[in-house]
């Protein structure tokens, strides 16, 4: 049994099994956001100066067509956020939404009046839902706490696709250093991986995935070097709090409630079937990195953690919501959380490939290849 420790720093503990504290008590995803705070982020003048440059190259590389790159929006701050930055900065983009059937009320006004006030373009992908729900359930039964994956996995899929579809190689993403370091392999990994995500199907899925937005691990790395993914939040000062402040005041937007909560099923998987089955609480994540960022204090992020993820009432509306989309009776709901814990591990994977020793030699200098080309 590990014995119970938090981070001296930020509010990630041992509810992270592969973490790792320093002789003050500080944890390595502390360390990882301070390195990569050096490594990505451009604050002041500097961010300015190579945010423009970037703007000025899109901008040149775009002449002649309808759009200059692509975004994602989900309704949420950090993608909505993005689709304001790229309008002050004089880009034409084509802004693009995964429908996968879990999206809230409030979710979908916010993007159809930000994206209207901003007079962006938007491309709405809409999931054939029986098949989705199957690749759902199966991730659930497979018992990882990766059920997230096959949207995420959908959402850079169509953004690839769409960018090539369009002739354009600029995807602007927010995923941003300030606000989303903290994030451990244990909470959930695989993501791009097409092979995990298709080996869980075939062992727990019941139709074959006809129609699922998707990319294999060759498409993966030619769109690494044929596409460029712009974090711009990086560069332009980023502060989770005036970005609030900056969508509600000129657009619009209005708060749903939790980091990535515009999703029905976000909200109750990451609010109550992660905590409750797992014993993973993603606020500790979001919450360290706006530690560290200077947003809010130690104290803060720890009162907050005693509260309830969120509504007891809610949750249960969304208990008897979920389980009704997902055809679960009561015993079914229950089978899959007492289900035995699973990992990434257990299944085959292409990061079970890229363990290998000679892959892993190999990493360093495919890592070189792409900074040079970039």
């Amino acid at each position: 049994m590990i014995e119970y420790r938090m981070c001296t720093r930020c509010v990630m503990d041992t509810s992270d099994p592969e973490i790792i504290f320093d002789e003050n008590g500080v944890c390595n995803h502390c360390h990882t956001y301070d390195r990569m705070v050096r490594q990505y982020v451009l604050d002041g003048e500097a961010g300015l100066r190579e945010i423009e440059r970037i703007a000025e190259k899109i901008r040149r590389d775009g002449l002649g067509k309808q759009y200059d790159c692509v975004i994602g929006v989900s309704g949420g701050v950090d993608s909505t956020y993005v689709a304001y930055a790229v309008k002050k900065y004089g880009l034409r983009p084509l802004a693009i939404h995964l429908d996968n059937g879990w999206d809230s009320e409030l979710a979908v006004k916010n993007i159809e009046e930000t994206l209207k006030r901003l007079g962006i373009d938007l491309y709405t992908e809409v999931l054939d839902w029986e098949e989705f729900r199957d690749l759902q359930v199966a991730f659930l039964k497979a018992s990882t706490p990766d059920s997230e994956i096959p949207s995420d996995h959908a959402i850079n899929a169509i953004l690839g696709r769409m960018a090539e579809k369009i002739g354009v190689k600029y995807i602007i993403i927010g995923t941003n250093v300030r606000t989303e370091s903290h994030l451990p392999h244990a909470w959930s990994q695989g993501h791009s991986d097409w092979k995990y995500i298709r080996s869980l199907h075939r062992s727990f899925g019941t139709r074959p995935l006809k129609t699922f937005p998707h990319y294999d691990f060759f498409t993966f790395y030619r769109r690494m070097f044929t596409q460029k993914r712009i974090e711009i939040l990086n560069y332009i000062g980023y502060n989770k709090g005036e970005a609030l402040r900056v969508l509600q005041d000129e657009l619009g937007w209005r708060y749903y409630g939790g980091k990535h909560y515009e999703s029905i099923y976000t909200r109750f998987y990451q609010g109550y079937i992660l905590p409750e089955k797992f014993g993973f609480d993603k606020r500790r994540s979001h919450l360290s990195s706006l530690i560290c960022s200077g947003e809010i204090t130690r104290a803060q992020a720890l009162e907050e953690l005693m509260i309830p993820t969120y509504s007891p009432s809610m949750q249960e509306e969304d208990r008897e919501y979920v389980a009704k989309k997902f055809n679960f009776s009561d015993d079914e709901f229950k089978a899959v959380m007492n289900a035995p814990k699973k990992t990434y591990w257990d299944y085959p994977s292409y990061g079970q490939f890229m363990r290998r020793p000679v892959v892993k030699n190999l990493v360093p200098v495919v890592k070189k290849v792409m900074a040079w080309f970039k």
